[in-house]
């Protein structure tokens, strides 16, 4: 392997991409320029706010380009100026025409959340947890026109646990991305990767997340219910009514212990948190928001009791859009 690395232009927008982007500045690869989506309003005052993925390429001096779209051919001379080896796209956000696929040497690569062809995209790591997976991963994929579906180069897995949340999910994946991409682009250059193309078979497609998805059906089992919270935490958050007030669930897990109480009924409320009758088994719910108030943890939900009587039902009649 020669010492200069391969030169490689970065494509990617959030924080998830910034930790990949930090990877490969940490790698012995040559970060030629970094392309990310166009300066956003943020914030309170809808400030012009940089991505994650520019703030760290401008702090180590590196080129930033921010085309609205890479369809137009001066955009892509842009591109092909900077004689990359390669291109790695985390995240970005923009869709890349055939003919920018091509420029770079050794085409463009992908890292996705995902063991693909399971999982294809917008939202791989929530539909996982929420559809009870045992296992996610990443895979690092030869890009092509089509979305998420170009040959694989290298898949690396990893357990769900029942305490999971996306966010935590997201972390542990992010982590395992890094390594991952460093050594595909190790691999690629050494011509060690052999491509394995995916089987449409067994692909699914993992839909971005609405609000209305937050709402809590309590006729579900538990452990479906403890999978809906989890899986939309940070975002959207599940959510159940009680009298007029939505409380949002932050944690929860399934119990299954059995129930002849109704779908939703409060069965306790203690310094463990609150439990639920659901459809089969019982939630306990160890952080939970009331409106207007911060997330309260398990201890701190005892201070609810004035406002939540045992024996009265959560209810979530009215979808959040």
């Amino acid at each position: 392997m020669s010492q200069a690395g391969l030169r490689v232009i970065f494509a990617g927008t959030p924080d998830f991409a910034a930790q990949h982007l930090q990877a490969l500045l940490n790698s012995q690869h040559q970060v030629v320029a970094v392309y990310s989506q166009p300066d956003r309003p943020a914030g309170r005052g809808r400030k012009l706010t940089a991505s994650p993925v520019k703030e760290l390429a401008l702090e180590h001096s590196i080129n930033v380009e921010q085309p609205l779209s890479l369809k137009e051919s001066d955009a892509q001379t842009t591109l092909a100026n900077y004689k990359a080896d390669i291109m790695v796209v985390v995240a970005y956000g923009l869709l890349l025409p055939q003919v920018a696929l091509d420029i770079p040497r050794l085409g463009c690569i992908n890292v996705h959340g995902s063991l693909l062809p399971r999982w294809r995209g917008a939202a791989p790591i929530q539909r996982a947890i929420l559809a009870g997976d045992q296992t996610s991963g990443v895979t690092v994929m030869q890009m092509e026109a089509g979305l998420d579906t170009g040959p694989m180069l290298l898949k690396a897995d990893i357990n769900i646990t029942d305490t999971d949340t996306s966010a935590s999910l997201y972390e542990s994946l992010a982590t395992l991305g890094c390594k991952s991409l460093v050594d595909a682009l190790d691999q690629l250059q050494n011509k060690g990767l052999t491509a394995e193309i995916q089987d449409d078979a067994h692909a699914n497609y993992a839909a971005k997340l609405v609000k209305a998805e937050g709402a809590i059906d309590w006729h579900q089992t538990a452990a479906q219910i403890s999978r809906q919270v989890r899986g939309l935490n940070p975002w959207p958050v599940a959510y159940s009514d009680w009298q007029d007030n939505r409380l949002r669930i932050w944690l929860a897990h399934a119990i299954d212990t059995p129930c002849d109480q109704p779908a939703g009924t409060l069965l306790a409320l203690d310094k463990s948190g609150l439990e639920v009758a659901c459809g089969t088994g019982r939630l306990k719910i160890t952080q939970m928001q009331w409106p207007g108030g911060k997330a309260l943890n398990n201890n701190e939900l005892m201070n609810l009791k004035q406002k939540m009587t045992l024996g009265q039902t959560f209810t979530s009649l009215k979808a959040e859009y």
